[in-house]
């Protein structure tokens, strides 16, 4: 009797006789029966203008002195930053990132460990190949790294990233590892940081965040900490509420005013700016005295903003991922007789494409992009007992889409970091899936003790350097924490091993890094009212991973435009 195939398609719902039945969005999601979103994290209503911009003279001079007083601002030109959310609790540590001893990535883990990480005996890393790898990169132990970071030769993750950047692209990325614990299978777990991010100053010259769903905790899978969602007297968190882009029509949305046909560019400014000035006059009238100052003020602004973004997006396509050449060129596929872009029919590389125009792409007039941050949920990586190749197909899409994001950042010229995390992960059982599978050990349960997440990081002045004066000390900044012999987590090995909140904490910590900031870190908690656990002064040394990117300068600020 032929064996029933447990593959599942790309797009196919995985369903789970140990799981009860999804009822919430966030288990739609984990197991495939919807798709991701992409959001924008925006700084007001309709997004912020770059007031340091010279102004264009179409624009009038009271509407111009009023996008002063609103202190309508644009970007801080910091390195754009773009997380993915993988929903269901996928595989990341030993068959795609390694993750070692306390002696860091290639401090070997024994051949048990590796096996529940889903590496059968032949295939564990530090053990000779029988030939050479698919991508014919590996270090031919089945390790590889070429990212700077080790990765399994085999990793799909590792795959796909190689199938979408340059050899170009590829020789300035670096990356670290953070193995640490998660719940299975939940959306309660707090390891998103885009809020830290942008108070760490990330923010675009149109908003300030990129998000991947429109949602109250975030907008992904996993949710903020709480301590980024409760606004105080010191910081008012609602600034930084998502805003939903998942498509193209999301991204030129954000700068479309409305309708009018026939009018010249300059003509729907001055239509705009009469409105501004109407609505001004409206809401000074004698019978809205009692209307909150506040509220009447932020209305006010909102009309300004308008007029403000009709004057600098007179051509919304400045947005449009389906006529950006670079975007398009990502994202066609190498068959032969592809058409061009025609992997943007896929929904979740759509979405990839959407936030990573705005999140890397920018005005070539400022040393911003459109946003400041990203967030990508990507659907459908609960994939156990459904076959190894299932998982193997899906990792290898996430693989492609990071890869479509670092390869961009390439050829705009400018700096990126990635993170990638899931919500828990799983272990594997000793049978193997060739085919599809790989000749791999098949997933056979969720685990949160074998997870790990990690963060990649393109510079186009050249590849990040790791802290630390010799390969040892490098070599423990590139993993933080470590992974016992038995391939799971040391709850011990680090702060962030058994505390989701201290990893996102971890992330921002180092994300200030690359723009020389570190030393600000405590500080800005604490300025802000905002609690961690992390330390202060050398104590954060240990968790940081890299040097200043060498396209920041002196000033945190990123040094060139993303079109130079």
């Amino acid at each position: 009797m032929a064996k029933k195939s447990l593959f599942k398609g790309l797009d196919e719902p995985l369903m789970h006789n140990c799981h009860p039945r999804p009822k919430s969005r966030r288990e739609f999601l984990a197991q495939g029966f919807t798709t991701g979103m992409g959001t924008l994290v925006g700084g007001s209503l309709f997004g912020t203008l770059a007031a340091s911009m010279p102004a264009n003279a179409q624009l009038s001079a009271d509407i111009a002195q009023r996008i002063n007083d609103c202190g309508i601002t644009g970007g801080n030109g910091k390195v754009p930053f773009i997380a993915f959310d993988l929903a269901g609790g996928a595989n990341t540590a030993g068959s795609n990132v390694l993750v070692g001893g306390p002696g860091g990535q290639m401090d070997f883990l024994s051949t048990a460990g590796y096996a529940r990480q889903g590496l059968p005996g032949d295939m564990v890393p530090g053990a000779t190949e029988a030939g050479d790898s698919e991508t014919g990169t590996s270090n031919g132990d089945h390790t590889d790294t070429t990212l700077g970071l080790a990765f399994h030769s085999d990793s799909a993750f590792l795959r796909g990233i190689l199938d979408k950047t340059s050899v170009e692209c590829r020789a300035n990325v670096n990356g670290f590892v953070m193995p640490s614990r998660s719940e299975n299978d939940t959306g309660n777990n707090p390891h998103n940081p885009i809020r830290g991010i942008n108070l760490a100053g990330a923010k675009g010259d149109l908003v300030y965040s990129v998000a991947s769903r429109n949602n109250d905790v975030g907008g992904g899978n996993s949710r903020l900490p709480n301590k980024f969602m409760q606004s105080t007297s010191l910081v008012d968190f609602d600034e930084l509420r998502e805003t939903k882009v998942d498509r193209r029509t999301d991204a030129l949305g954000l700068v479309q005013v409305g309708t009018f046909d026939g009018l010249s560019a300059q003509e729907v400014v001055a239509v705009m700016e009469t409105v501004s000035r109407m609505s001004d006059l409206k809401l000074d009238a004698p019978g809205l005295a009692g209307l909150d100052a506040a509220l009447r003020e932020r209305l006010k602004c909102t009309y300004v903003e308008t007029a403000g973004l009709a004057n600098d997006y007179d051509d919304p396509s400045v947005l449009d991922i389906a006529v950006d050449p670079d975007i398009v060129d990502i994202f066609t596929s190498g068959d032969a007789g592809a058409t061009p872009g025609d992997q943007l029919n896929d929904r979740e590389f759509q979405k990839t494409a959407a936030v990573m125009k705005l999140a890397v792409g920018g005005p070539s007039t400022t040393v911003s992009s459109y946003a400041g941050a990203g967030h990508i949920s990507m659907g459908g990586y609960d994939y156990h007992g459904q076959g190894r190749g299932t998982g193997e197909v899906r990792d290898l899409r996430a693989g492609r889409a990071m890869g479509a994001v670092l390869e961009y950042a390439h050829r705009q010229r400018v700096p990126v970091m990635i993170a990638l995390y899931s919500d828990g992960s799983l272990s594997a059982n000793n049978q193997i899936e060739n085919g599809l599978g790989r000749g791999k050990f098949m997933w056979q349960g969720d685990n949160q003790d074998t997870r790990c997440q990690f963060c990649l990081v393109y510079d186009p002045e050249g590849r990040p350097v790791i802290k630390g004066a010799t390969p040892e000390e490098q070599a423990v900044h590139q993993q933080l924490g470590y992974m016992n012999p038995d391939g799971n987590v040391n709850t011990g090995s680090s702060p962030m091993a058994n505390n989701a909140e201290n990893g996102v904490d971890c992330i921002v910590l180092n994300y200030m890094a690359l723009h020389g900031e570190e030393a600000n870190f405590a500080s800005l908690y604490a300025n802000n009212g905002i609690p961690q656990n992390l330390g202060s002064g050398a104590q954060l040394d240990r968790y940081i991973a890299f040097e200043k990117l060498d396209s920041v300068g002196d000033d945190g600020v990123l040094t060139r435009s993303s079109t130079t």
